[in-house]
């Protein structure tokens, strides 16, 4: 399995973007606060992603997040050879019945490998949106109640109650409140 995430990071390197830069402390402060509003805050920082990465691998269903990324990068992709490449990679990665990372989509909704000739920004929107409602309604539930979640939240309420937090949060009520 572990082989198959790889691959999937090599045919989509932006995917592993997130994990090589740290996160600066003003972007996490309020992070899990932020998680725990929703699925969407939650993807929308790549701190949050590294560590939904992190639940679903355990849950061995990091393939849907990567799927639902790889859809997200596919849509930013701009000249029709470059479309080409990398829906094919995200067919034969996700959805192809010999996929290396097979994303659990229903039957009728795959697509057939011929629309792969003539791709569009929103080809796999329909594909994506299953896979973002079946990580919304099971996992992200779940990883709410996880210990990765759980520790990650602790330690931002100790950062937060750190005497350098509150000096700053002091000096920042002092300067918006006079």
């Amino acid at each position: 399995f572990l082989m198959h995430v790889a691959l999937c990071l090599d045919f989509f390197p932006e995917i592993n973007d997130s994990e090589s830069h740290p996160s600066s402390s003003h972007q996490t402060l309020k992070g899990t606060s932020k998680w725990a509003a929703s699925l969407e805050n939650l993807l929308e920082d790549p701190e949050g992603v590294k560590r939904f990465r992190e639940f679903l691998k355990k849950e061995f269903s990091e393939e849907n997040v990567l799927f639902w990324l790889a859809c997200e990068e596919f849509k930013k992709t701009q000249g029709k050879k470059q479309m080409q490449e990398k829906a094919k990679d995200i067919y034969m990665t996700f959805l192809s019945s010999k996929a290396s990372s097979q994303v659990n989509v229903e039957g009728q909704s795959r697509l057939d490998e011929t629309i792969l000739e003539t791709p569009h920004p929103l080809m796999f929107q329909k594909l994506q949106d299953q896979i973002f409602n079946l990580m919304k309604y099971d996992s992200y539930s779940r990883f709410l109640k996880s210990d990765i979640f759980l520790n990650h939240k602790k330690s931002e309420e100790q950062e937060e109650g750190s005497p350098e937090a509150q000096t700053a949060a002091k000096r920042a009520s002092r300067i918006y409140n006079t």
